[in-house]
């Protein structure tokens, strides 16, 4: 399998072996529109011509794939295959729907593969956890120890969008520097950067005020709520911490509608 260069940006003007093109592609150098011309080639041609590309795709995608599987079962104690199979499924279930015209293709393909196995990792975690003998059983825990699990369950809360949660994710876990993660035209950095701190403060006010007690705390909020950097945190006024308290609302400071499955 093989892609033709001349039809990309920044890529060799040859034949491009699929192998040679994912390392292209992860190389530190590769600009953040030629993923989404690679993406877009590849999933046109797996909806069309089916399974050959789709095996591709999966190939062009496992580093990634491999990577979030290992994170959301790293301290899962049972068989993780149900979960690594629902990642899969996924990323498989975002290559049929992704709206290829609205950019960020990687990301929103992570988070397809990502939301699948978060949800198979929570119905794994729902049973009770066996005690000792005479003991019996004790409710389930939360896992911990992943912050995108945070992200997730503050999306889910309408604490953050899921474009804010994007955002964080791969800036902050994933090390993709502020300027080069796709946004809306007439967008400046300091725009971007002035969004992603409202989000992340919102975020750090909800930790802090939804946990019943410290003993209670999942430990992931410490985790996500260090990340965020100390200098661009700011005081939250009470306004802020009502919005962190509303779960289930509508979180304010939204970052724009840029396609992250529907984005809201």
């Amino acid at each position: 399998m093989a892609v033709d260069g001349h039809g990309f940006d920044h890529l060799p003007d040859r034949i491009i072996p699929v192998d040679e093109l994912r390392n292209l592609l992860l190389s530190r150098g590769c600009p953040r529109r030629v993923w989404d011309q690679v993406w877009t080639h590849v999933i046109s041609r797996a909806r069309v011509e089916g399974s050959t590309w789709t095996i591709t795709a999966v190939g062009l995608a496992l580093p990634m794939l491999t990577s979030l599987a290992a994170r959301l079962t790293e301290r899962y104690a049972d068989d993780p295959s149900d979960i690594h199979a629902e990642v899969l499924r996924g990323f498989l279930d975002g290559l049929q729907a992704l709206d290829l015209t609205e950019g960020r293709i990687t990301i929103r393909l992570r988070w397809a593969a990502y939301r699948a196995g978060h949800r198979a990792l929570l119905d794994g975690m729902d049973g009770p956890t066996p005690k000792p003998p005479g003991v019996g059983f004790s409710e389930p825990k939360p896992p911990s120890g992943h912050p995108d699990l945070v992200l997730a369950r503050a999306v889910e809360a309408g604490v953050l969008t899921r474009t804010e949660a994007d955002l964080i994710t791969a800036t902050r876990l994933e090390a993709v520097e502020l300027a080069d993660w796709p946004h809306r035209p007439g967008l400046t950095y300091e725009g971007l950067r002035s969004i992603r701190r409202r989000a992340e403060n919102r975020l750090v006010s909800w930790l802090g005020e939804s946990a019943v007690s410290p003993g209670d705390s999942d430990p992931t909020g410490d985790t996500a709520a260090a990340r965020v950097p100390p200098g661009e945190r700011i005081e939250h006024s009470a306004q802020s911490r009502s919005v962190a308290k509303k779960v289930g609302g509508t979180a304010t400071d939204q970052a724009p509608n840029s396609g992250l499955q529907g984005r809201g």
